[in-house]
């Protein structure tokens, strides 16, 4: 067995024990296994909202758009920093409501603020179609790990399922406690390997940032800036925009909110989390680093780029450290994403078409889902095809349209009714379908816009044919069911 394997089975083994200690001295009851006893301090809301963004994607897409893209790949520096910003005012009101009301989950959320069963469970059927392409991508970034820090003595398919039943039993075990832990181990590494990449990389092949760049423009002129048209700088704001608004729309995003001892935590962390945006320019320094040193690699074989240029410098043992690594930016977030689809499952489903059951009997169910929804990530992971990666294209589009009904909620007097936030998400959710199954452009949806506007991220589409459905329906329900407002109280007329 080689070094590179050894050092990634042997993380493994420590996040695995890691995660099922998390629970000792602990009664695993809903509050406990969801939101953590709603008892986590500044370190452990952000070291948790940190592992659930900062995933496989971020470790090998980062440096694969950079390798693949140039100047386009900035766009994530962008939209994580301005969610950051929208954090300081919208994560401290929904801390609020969720703990006054002890909620455990997104859907809880909508259904008490719209007085509605039937719209937490649209958002947990939404969460739900989000969240599992979503873990197959944290599987298959697992699988292309694994396999390639183990020079191949490990196949993709074989260290799915391993990363699938480590991360089930301490899901299971734990719950969120377990993530939380976890992510201290994630946060760590990744920090210290990204960084010396980022930095050593550039200088041992040459000889520092500047000649790197200068020396990818003299190679490919125009790849570090933004191209007139296709990926514009209007792509580059409206994608910008429709990610940074969706940003915590993400029902594992919003259900590590839920953790947190009081709302302070999230106004320090909106202070502290943009700083953790500099590890994504290290990983971005990765993948320009790789251009001229591993040329070639096409299409999806650009997330690769980390990895060939780091087979290419390093002894095995180090590839193993940067295996172990990657591993935990898929075992993290994919702990959060089984424990938030379970608990959608059993309480926002199958407890509203059983109304008498028992919170225990909810927990238990929700624990008792969590090998079936790992196991559904797999199957579709290894036999998903083009299908998934279609779904995962409309998953964040998908979330962002639950973003105008939260913000109505959110609100003093909410303007927005019961239909008419049903009517906004089912538009804004159908055309996101429509669109990405088609390949839609704004140009081709819209012709008579102005030529540079068709370079618009097609997601905006969506998004305002959602907030014409929410006003126009909430216009003509007015007067209709009654709504909890910001402080939870009824408001008449709405």
């Amino acid at each position: 067995m080689s070094a590179a394997l050894i050092i990634i089975f042997a993380t493994m083994l420590i996040a695995l024990a890691l995660g099922i200690a998390a629970r000792r001295g602990r009664t695993m009851d809903m509050e406990q296994w969801t939101v953590g006893g709603r008892g986590f301090g500044t370190i452990f809301v952000f070291l948790l909202s940190a592992g659930e963004i900062y995933t496989t994607f971020t470790f090998l897409g980062g440096s694969g758009w950079a390798y693949g893209r140039g100047a386009p790949a900035f766009y994530i520096l962008g939209y994580g920093s301005l969610a950051y910003v929208i954090s300081y005012w919208l994560l401290p009101a929904l801390w609020r409501y969720s703990n006054a009301h002890r909620l455990y989950t997104q859907p809880d959320l909508f259904a008490r603020k719209y007085n509605s069963t039937g719209l937490g469970v649209l958002v947990a059927l939404v969460g739900v179609v989000a969240l599992v392409p979503y873990m197959v991508l944290q599987l298959t970034g697992l699988g292309i790990i694994v396999s390639t820090a183990s020079y191949g003595a490990i196949s993709s398919t074989t260290a799915i399922w391993i990363g699938a039943a480590v991360v089930t039993v301490y899901v299971i075990v734990s719950g969120v406690h377990g993530s939380a832990w976890t992510s201290v181990l994630k946060d760590i590494l990744i920090l210290a390997v990204v960084v010396f990449l980022g930095i050593y990389l550039p200088v041992h092949y040459y000889g520092g940032l500047q000649p790197m760049f200068e020396a990818i423009d003299a190679a490919k002129p125009g790849f570090l800036t933004l191209a007139p048209r296709g990926q514009s700088i209007i792509w580059f704001d409206s994608t910008v925009l429709l990610t940074g608004l969706g940003f915590y729309m993400w029902p594992h995003s919003m259900g590590a909110v839920f953790t947190a001892r009081s709302e302070t935590v999230f106004r320090r962390n909106a202070v502290f989390m943009p700083l953790y945006q500099i590890i994504l320019l290290f990983a971005f320094l990765v993948g320009f680093a790789a251009i001229l040193q591993v040329p070639g690699l096409k299409g999806t074989a650009a997330d690769l780029s980390l990895f060939r240029i780091s087979l290419k410098t390093f002894d095995p043992w180090f590839i193993g450290v940067i295996g172990a690594a990657g591993v935990l930016t898929a075992l993290v977030p994919g702990s959060m994403i089984l424990m938030t689809a379970a608990a959608f499952l059993s309480n926002n489903i199958v407890r509203v078409l059983r109304p008498g059951m028992s919170d225990q009997s909810v927990a238990l169910l929700a624990r008792a889902l969590v090998p079936v929804v790992a196991l559904v990530s797999v199957l579709f992971t290894l036999r998903g095809g083009t299908t998934i990666v279609e779904l995962l294209l409309m998953g964040y589009s998908f979330v962002t349209q639950l973003f105008p009904a939260l913000i109505g909620a959110l609100m003093r007097r909410n303007p927005v009714t019961t239909p008419g936030a049903f009517a906004g998400i089912l538009v804004g959710v159908a055309a996101v379908a429509v669109l990405s199954l088609t390949r839609a452009t704004i140009g081709s949806v819209l012709p008579f816009l102005p030529v540079p506007l068709y370079d618009l991220n097609v997601g905006i589409i969506a998004m305002v044919l959602n907030l014409i459905a929410l006003v126009v329906v909430s216009a003509v329900t007015r007067g209709t069911p009654a709504i909890a407002g910001a402080d939870g109280r009824q408001i008449a007329g709405k």
